[in-house]
């Protein structure tokens, strides 16, 4: 039987912290990546042979060719703006350098016709170390919801 993580000598305590802080800034990098059209930050949470998974309408995507192809093709130019808010991130350690990851996203913002938008999904994530790194292997995206803000417009104040 496995001992709580309050009962592991403080070596064990203080890696499990590290870890969690690690995948927990990967969640976010996504997210500021992403929103604020920062290329390098949002490739660096990938391993070059990561799947994005995003579903219909978007499809599939493997490695960092087609990533970004997903990213810079299809996605940004479909989007204006967005904000992602991710919350709820729950880790599961599966062995030394693995670990699943789960957590709830919502998304507004502008698409490239200027039609204002809510998106709710969850992210559920294989995140793998390697060579004492972490990064995202597969990132699965379940939508909730992907609906139009009909007669509001998202604009900065004036």
């Amino acid at each position: 039987m496995s001992r709580s993580l309050e009962q592991r000598p403080i070596e064990q305590r203080l890696e499990a912290l590290e870890t969690r802080l690690a995948l927990l800034d990967l969640t976010s990098d996504y997210c500021h990546g992403f929103d604020k059209r920062d290329f390098a930050r949002f490739m660096n949470i990938w391993w070059a042979d990561a799947v994005w998974d995003i579903g219909p309408p978007f499809g599939s995507f493997s490695g960092h060719d087609g990533i970004t192809h997903a990213v810079a093709d299809i996605l940004w130019p479909a989007w204006q703006q967005s904000t992602h808010y991710t919350t709820n991130l729950r880790v599961t350690p599966e062995g030394a350098d693995t670990a699943s990851g789960v957590c709830d996203v919502y998304c507004i913002g502008n698409t490239s016709d200027g039609q204002s938008q809510t998106v709710a999904a969850t992210y559920t994530d294989r995140f793998e170390r390697r060579e004492g790194m972490w990064k995202i292997a597969h990132r699965k995206v379940t939508m909730h919801h992907f609906s139009p803000l009909v007669g509001i417009t998202l604009a900065a104040p004036q």
